[in-house]
């Protein structure tokens, strides 16, 4: 009993791990062993069939135990945590998965092949029913219907990104990119041109997303809404990756390097340059998110306000009454970097890049009920 216990989960393990997704996309989420733990569950039942009703129930109770044990140790080493609220979910989902699977394999209906057709129902049906649950559990909450819009000033191709032919947008209605749309999912949006007539409001926020130059009006008044007690995340890219749409120096691409050296500098932050050796995305974790950077420049000077993360790619700084997120990269807004492998499956997402924005943007935002277990990204 126990070595088939164990074996089974074993293979659970592994199922997860390949075809759960947990390899692709780098984590060790229980939860992630739901769409596929019918078919192991069903590769037991027949595994004692004809076996005494007890013993089958204690096999499953043991197999189901030893999945659980295992899921807990594998979080507690490779992401620093265990998720008992995951690993009790997947124990529910996988006892009921066991039942049903045991039912099926002991009927004797009057046609053979109606067991095996409920077996293919379980199966099949599992794995569509668990990814929708999936969805839903690690879907984040949006902003609530009184939250005040998040001012959003860049210089990144987000508003009628699929072409740069006015008469084309015309025609098919524009097609924003989807890190804008996501955003404005999560929350209400002002996408503006200057802040000097579009100062957030105080319990306002304010994302500067790699701008083009500023005039010096503008940057006092970015200066001036965060030391009155503002909160703004600011993206300010050493070298710009960002594919451009029109040709080589047409002004409507966005900046190649950062332009708000002159607010940094005021600020006491200087950000160094980026690797021009490797354009590989590279993993870091900032208070518990994913956030995946490509050619990330490293802030060199920080005031002893600041706290930095992810070998100093990342700061959060208290610039007078108000606070300032800082990202050495604007990169991390390109689709490709965070968007979940299935569109629309939240839980299939390679980064909390869009959660952990929606978190320090508007109050109660990017909040799941559960939460992605990353394995621990290596240090820089």
């Amino acid at each position: 009993m126990l070595v088939r216990a164990v074996s089974i989960a074993v293979l659970t393990l592994l199922l997860t791990w390949i075809g759960g997704g947990q390899a692709w996309l780098g984590r060790i989420d229980p939860a992630l062993a739901i769409p596929i733990i019918a078919l192991p569950m069903l590769l037991l039942a027949l595994w004692h069939r004809g076996v005494r009703t007890a013993l089958r129930r204690r096999t499953f109770i043991v197999a189901l135990v030893c999945l659980a044990t295992a899921q807990a140790l594998l979080g507690a080493v490779l992401a620093g945590s265990m998720v008992w609220s995951q690993v009790g979910l997947t124990l529910m989902v996988g006892a009921v998965a066991a039942l049903v699977a045991d039912h099926v394999v002991q009927w004797r209906p009057r046609r053979t092949f109606l067991p095996w057709l409920a077996a293919l129902v379980l199966v099949i049906g599992g794995f569509g029913g668990g990814h929708a649950l999936l969805a839903a559990l690690y879907r984040p909450a949006t902003a609530s219907s009184r939250a005040p819009a998040m001012t959003m000033l860049t210089g990144l191709p987000l508003r009628w990104s699929g072409s740069g032919d006015i008469a084309v947008i015309i025609a098919d209605g524009g097609e924003d990119d989807p890190a804008l749309a996501q955003l404005e999912a999560m929350g209400p949006v002002s996408l503006v041109d200057s802040l000097v007539d579009s100062v957030p409001p105080p319990s306002g926020t304010l994302l500067i997303a790699h701008p083009r130059a500023l005039a010096p009006q503008e940057l006092v008044a970015i200066d001036a809404f965060v030391r009155r007690g503002g909160k703004a995340v600011v993206l300010a890219d050493a070298l710009s990756g960002w594919p451009a749409t029109h040709p080589l120096g047409d002004p409507r691409n966005p900046p190649v390097t950062s332009l708000l050296t002159p607010l940094l500098d005021h600020w006491g932050v200087a950000l160094g340059a980026a690797p021009t050796d490797d354009n590989a995305a590279s993993v870091v974790d900032v208070d518990g998110a994913r956030l995946r950077l490509s050619s990330a420049g490293a802030f060199e000077r920080l005031p002893p306000t600041c706290r930095s993360f992810a070998d100093r790619h990342v700061a959060q700084c208290r610039i007078g009454a108000g606070e300032a997120w800082l990202v050495g990269d604007a990169d991390l807004l390109f689709a490709p970097l965070w968007s979940p492998l299935v569109p629309g499956a939240d839980h299939l997402r390679q980064a909390d890049t869009i959660e952990w924005l929606s978190a320090q943007l508007w109050p109660g935002a990017g909040v799941a009920v559960l939460q992605p277990l990353w394995i621990r990204a290596r240090a820089n």
